[in-house]
């Protein structure tokens, strides 16, 4: 019993030994990059299982006419021999000139998944048929390249923990035209999702930081009452612009209808004391996603990071940003 589980042993730490000396073998062949044109350096061909199955036949065919002297018998073989030799210059040529983009990734939450795109172009007027595309963790997508020069491709993919999320290699491959030959490729596109905090709701912000004295009042939407200018921020809307002032030179600035609220609001890390630091990022998360659902100006004070009140798309993406890249190392770009 211990013998055989030490050779099991054995067996997973070499098997774990090549497959390192594989990846590493491939890294320096297909780099990550952006965008990867396939060529000879970067795609692979090996006999599919139909094809495995097709050369051992061949090979019953040749000894059996090598034992009958059959002419037949050798015109045949060496006639499905020939379809096998075309088959592999078809089926690389399937996959050669492909170009293949990184186009985005959409941000998302830990649990769920998240959609990555990218763009297929072939290369001058070749065609390209039955291209299989998937990452490790993704459902393959079948794809044509006839009628058009580029196609959009979305696959998706479940992501894990906080922070900046790859996929890993992208496996591109094809069996076109006879199913004989398994043609394919690794690539390492640079291409990651954002995977925000997970949202944790509590019964009420404690503490809340502001940055007005006792008394004083900001504006905050919920009512028609006109309240004056502000300058233009990420996210107004254009019926609110005060295009008179702007014709004018004064610059471009969005008109104010609200109620008064007590204070601008801050969310600040020591909001939470006594908890763990996922913990405060979870509340913090939440709290964001329900001052931009009420469209209140907001700030975000973490160790590493502050950042002004606002509102807005941009603003609320970079908040979130800054909370999932909070004590993790940030992307090189």
């Amino acid at each position: 019993m211990t013998q055989r589980r030490e050779r099991t042993n054995a067996r997973a730490r070499l098997m774990h030994r090549l497959r390192q000396r594989f990846r590493k073998w491939v890294n320096r062949r297909i780099p990550p990059a952006r965008s990867v044109t396939l060529d000879q350096r970067r795609i692979f061909i090996f006999p599919s299982k139909v094809g495995l199955l097709f050369a051992l036949a061949l090979l019953v065919m040749l000894i059996t006419a090598i034992n009958y002297q059959n002419n037949m018998s050798f015109a045949l073989t060496f006639l499905l021999a020939t379809l096998f030799v075309i088959g592999i210059l078809h089926t690389y040529a399937n996959l050669s000139g492909l170009t293949i983009r990184a186009l985005r990734a959409n941000p998302t939450f830990p649990g769920q998944h998240t959609e990555f795109s990218v763009q297929l172009e072939r290369g001058g007027s070749r065609e390209h048929f039955a291209l299989h595309l998937k990452w490790p963790e993704s459902t393959a997508s079948l794809v044509n390249l006839s009628d058009q020069d580029t196609v959009q491709v979305h696959l998706h993919l479940p992501v894990g923990k906080r922070g900046w999320f790859s996929p890993g290699r992208l496996l591109l491959e094809s069996t076109y035209p006879l199913g004989l030959l398994r043609c394919w490729t690794w690539i390492d596109l640079d291409l990651s999702a954002m995977v925000y905090p997970q949202p944790l709701a509590c019964a009420e912000l404690p503490g809340l930081a502001t940055d007005q004295p006792d008394g004083a009042a900001v504006p905050v939407a919920g009512s028609d009452d006109f309240h004056g200018f502000r300058d233009y921020r990420q996210g107004d809307s254009l019926r609110q612009i005060h295009w008179k002032g702007l014709a004018r030179g004064q610059g471009v600035q969005t008109k104010q209808y609200g109620a008064y609220a007590d204070r601008s609001v801050w969310l600040d890390w020591e909001m939470f004391p006594g908890v763990g630091v996922e913990q405060r990022l979870s509340h913090l998360c939440y709290w964001v996603l329900q001052f931009e659902k009420n469209n209140e100006e907001y700030g975000l004070r973490i160790p590493g990071a502050v950042i002004p009140p606002g509102v807005g798309d941009r603003h609320r993406d970079q908040v979130l940003q800054a909370l999932a890249l909070h004590g993790r190392e940030r992307r090189q770009q």
